[in-house]
């Protein structure tokens, strides 16, 4: 009999849409020129970029040319903190550009701000979140120094699925900014929100944004930076000058083309497959905080994704929940993909207060477009068997 492969893990990444598929297959056989030559290959595949920068435009409300495209999220997040303290340092050790971030960023924001601070470049101050993972705006408020240059603050968190108040902080910083003469740039990491928020970069008031295609049905390998004119900013790789100086390398034609045809489906797909999706995670959530004793749900009731749960399982190993709903063809995660082979525990739940002898008994389900009523009950019942056994052997 064959074995059910049930994926929950939607917050790692995504299958691609085959509509995305479709339209990037003949980009890797047919047209597959350069698009910085000059001859018809070269102009085909130009065009096929400049259409895809066209839809990252009008996904996120903005002018094409404020789209620079990057290998993902990771990519673009380096580029977005170490661009913008590079364009800014003052040498002089008084006045260096200060960062305001927050605990639970994505490892490669908060590895970004430590190598600035570890290179003598930036000041960071790295603010909590709380028991319930939302930045508080007042925290943020009284951050703020006169050498400020950057708040970097994630719209959705990729572990426990908290949804920033980021209209807000951008309110915030358009006000403080009034009676500034060096003004505070504002970017958020929206890896996590594209599928579900709006991203209209100015109803967010964000000056930099950040995204990956894989994890909105798009492929692996592509992403971009939203650029607000005028930003000071410093491409942080050298190469031939591609993409407005900023981000230099042969261009990924076929991811990019996945990219921008996944963002039209979002923005169609959005407001349906967000009630959709938001119901069945609540469903589960229920059926788990009922019928499973000794659970907890990581984060905001309310305030979060409509794909994300969160749970830590007392007297269970996180691990060892994973691997036993992996035999029975259900694929979860502990925490964010990135870090898998991290034994370290969460920093995002040592953030909202999570004790470390805690945190190992998390779990992190993720749903999708695809994800099913079924699936769910299935997980739910195997999951179910899985804790009893774990703890009949720990002896609980």
């Amino acid at each position: 009999m064959k074995k059910k492969r049930i994926y929950l893990d939607y917050a790692a990444t995504t299958p691609v849409d085959p509509q995305v598929f479709s339209d990037m297959r003949p980009y890797f056989t047919e047209k597959f020129g350069n698009p910085m030559s000059i001859h018809s290959f070269g102009r085909e595949a130009s065009d096929a970029l400049e259409k895809a920068r066209q839809s990252a435009a009008l996904f996120f409300g903005c002018d094409p040319g404020e789209i620079v495209f990057t290998s993902g999220a990771t990519e673009s997040n380096n580029l977005a903190i170490k661009g913008t303290i590079i364009a800014q340092a003052n040498h002089k050790s008084d006045c260096k550009p200060h960062i305001i971030t927050t605990q639970f960023e994505h490892s490669c924001i908060l590895n970004s701000c430590k190598k600035m601070e570890e290179q003598g470049m930036a000041e960071v101050t790295y603010l909590p979140v709380g028991k319930e993972g939302i930045v508080k705006i007042k925290d943020i408020e009284d951050a703020i120094k006169p050498n400020t240059i950057l708040v970097s603050v994630m719209y959705v968190n990729n572990e426990i699925g908290t949804v920033q108040p980021v209209k807000e902080i951008g309110k915030l910083i358009e006000k403080t900014n009034k009676n500034r003469e060096q003004k505070i740039l504002f970017h958020t990491d929206a890896t996590q929100a594209i599928n579900y928020f709006d991203c209209k970069v100015d109803n967010l008031g964000v000056d930099l944004l950040s995204m990956s295609a894989h994890k909105i049905y798009g492929p692996k390998g592509a992403g971009c930076l939203f650029i607000r004119k005028n930003t000071p900013i410093k491409r942080i790789q050298d190469g031939g000058g591609q993409e407005f100086g900023l981000r230099s390398s042969t261009h990924n034609v076929p991811g990019i083309v996945g990219l921008g045809l996944a963002l039209n489906i979002a923005e169609k797909e959005r407001q349906k497959a967000s009630k959709i999706v938001e119901k069945l995670r609540d469903h589960l959530i229920s059926r788990i905080m009922k019928e499973i004793k000794g659970v907890k749900l990581n984060g905001s009731r309310l305030k979060r994704s409509p794909n994300n749960a969160n749970f830590i399982f007392q007297n269970v190993e996180g691990e060892g929940l994973l691997l036993g709903l992996d035999i029975e063809g259900v694929a979860v995660s502990t925490g964010s993909a990135c870090s898998s082979g991290d034994l370290r525990p969460s920093h995002v739940l040592m953030a909202i207060g999570i004790p470390e002898e805690e945190s190992h008994g998390s779990l992190r389900i993720t749903l999708g477009k695809y994800t099913t009523k079924y699936e769910i009950d299935y997980a739910i019942n195997a999951l179910k068997e899985v804790v009893a056994r774990l703890r009949k052997i720990a002896g609980k």
